[in-house]
This record gives structure tokens, sequence and C-alpha cells, in this order.
């Protein structure tokens, strides 16, 4: 082939790439999900999703792709084509499993193009409705007598319950003996009938049951009372000073994908935040959007690097690892 012939061939191929990238996105976009439908990963991961697809002209298709803490997920993720076709939506899970599996099949902190955080569920600490302790600095108190004997049900290894628990372990120094379940659910119905004693989940699974007055709630892990709650008073209120704690999510492209693709994703996010129908919903799980400089890819990616340093040392101490 002339060389004038090869020069021709590669300003095509260049020319045609950069008008798929300019007329991104001109077919259905996957979201991988890690997690199963209805949980509340997958619920702030529809509720974006449709948004953003109005916004882009373009189906937001949900895959829910279950498995290893959420890894299953991730690992698809991090080695689809970097053409923005496929993302991924994950939650505090995403930083954690850096740590709690010691072969994972890609670099947490180099796998992927983060596009931006989404939102930050707030954690209750909640207990059957027969537990003695009336308060977080009873239930202390209590737990520094009687943990040997007690027990503090998670959805899981690298679940936010999971994670949650562990930190409030490390931060009472006391450990309870840990029982994973396969899902919320279970966990939430083994503590409605007194089957296990403590648990600490995301507001968007414990709001119900703490309204009806199912389980016994002592805390919330924000530094601010929620307005659905005003009662509930935050751990550090409560007497666990600093303690904080929230299922934050981000949504992922895979390494590589070209920046404008990412910057469109981003853009569109910051814009899905402020609709008011997606604060509404989010609203209706006691959940917010996160302010427009937190939906950013630098945010996410501060953010996610942060709290793979900030875990690793709370799981290896606490010798719990999922492979």
């Amino acid at each position: 082939m002339k060389r004038s012939a090869i020069l021709a061939t590669v300003l095509a191929m260049v020319s045609s790439a950069a008008f798929a990238q300019s007329n991104y996105p001109n077919r259905p976009i996957t979201m991988l999900v890690p997690f199963a439908a209805g949980g509340a990963t997958d619920t702030v991961a529809r509720v974006t999703a449709a948004t953003m697809s109005k916004l882009l002209g373009q189906t937001i298709i949900i895959e829910n792709a279950t498995g290893a803490g959420g890894t299953i997920a991730a690992a698809r993720a991090a080695r689809a084509e970097p053409d923005g076709y496929t993302i991924l939506i994950h939650h505090i899970g995403i930083s954690t499993a850096a740590t709690l599996y010691r072969k994972l099949p890609y670099d947490t902190k180099t796998a992927f193009a983060p596009i931006g955080l989404v939102t930050n569920a707030p954690m209750t600490i909640i207990a059957r409705p027969n537990l003695p302790p009336n308060s977080l600095a009873e239930l202390i108190t209590y737990i520094k007598a009687n943990g040997d004997k007690m027990t503090f049900g998670n959805a899981g290894l690298g679940a936010a319950s999971q994670l949650c628990g562990l930190m409030f372990m490390n931060a009472i120094d006391k450990q309870i003996l840990s029982v994973p379940y396969k899902g919320n659910g279970p966990v939430m119905n083994d503590l409605i009938a007194g089957q296990i004693d403590l648990t600490c989940d995301q507001t968007t699974n414990t709001t119900g049951p703490i309204a009806a007055k199912l389980v016994k709630s002592y805390a919330i892990t924000t530094k601010t009372r929620l307005s659905s709650m005003p009662d509930l008073p935050t751990a550090d209120e409560a007497g666990l000073k600093g303690f904080e704690a929230g299922a934050w999510h981000g949504i992922y492209a895979p390494k590589g994908t070209p920046d404008d693709v990412v910057q469109k994703l981003a853009k569109t996010l910051q814009e899905s935040l402020r609709d008011p129908e997606l604060i509404k919903r989010f609203n209706d799980i006691n959940t917010d959007p996160v302010p427009q400089d937190q939906a950013t890819p630098q945010a996410l990616k501060k953010q996610l690097d942060s709290e793979v340093d900030r875990w690793a040392p709370i799981i290896k101490a606490s010798g719990q690892f999922a492979d």
C-alpha cells in the first residue's frame, strides 16, 4: 500500500473515532450494579440512571452483576471496552474490597476513570426491640460486659453493614460475633424477631423499621441529625466522639475512557443530581444527592483513594478477609 493510502486510512480511522466520541452516546449504555435488585445500591442506580438517560437521549440499561462482595461487577467494568458504553455504580465497598480481597484481578486505585460521587447514605446503629440499653452510651457499656454473648448481623463481607460493624467494634474496642447473611432483608427479619442483637445499616433500609418501632435505634452516623428522624442523635452527640460512616456511591468508567466522554457523563450526572424528581426519590429513602462539587471525577478519585487507605488498617486488624 502506498504511503499516501496508509496515511488516508489512518486519518479516516482517527476521524471516525473522533466522530464517535463527539456523537456519544449513539447507543444504549450499560450500568453495572454489584448488588441485587431491590437493595439500596440498586435503588440509587435506577433513580440516577433514569434521570441521566433522559438527559443523554439514550437508555441506560441496569445490569445486576452480583457476587463476591461487588468485585464481579467491578472486574467486568475494569476490563470493559473503554468507550463509555459500560459504566459501574458502586458504594463504599469498592474501596474496602482492595483489602478484603487479597487477589483482586484489578488495581482499585488505577483500574477506573472516576465520573463522580452520587450520594452518601447515612448509617444507623440499631438493635432488636427488646435489647435492654436505651441509649448509645448504655449500649456501649452493655457490650463491654456482654459482648462475648452478643451477635452483630450484616449483609455479607464487603457490605456497608459489615463495614460499619467493623468500624463500630474498632471504635469501642470490643469484638462482637459477626453473623453474615445473604442480603439486608434477612438481617432485618432476624433483628426484628430477636434472633440477632445488633446491626448498623443504611437509612435506605432502616427508616421503615425504625419508624414502626420494630427495632431499637441508638444513633445515626452522620455529623448532623436527619430532618426525617430528628429525635435520633448522631453517634458523636451520643458519646461516640468522631464516629462517622456513610455508604457513599460513585460512578466509574473503565480506565482509558476518552476524557470528553468522561466529562460528558460527569456533567450529565451533575445535572441529574439537580433534578427535582431525583431529589424527591432520594429523599424518600432518606438520602440526598452530593453537592455539585462532589459529582466530579476529581472528587470521586480523592474519595476512593482516601477510603482505600482509611479502611486498610481497620480490615487488617480485624483479620476478616474474603479470600
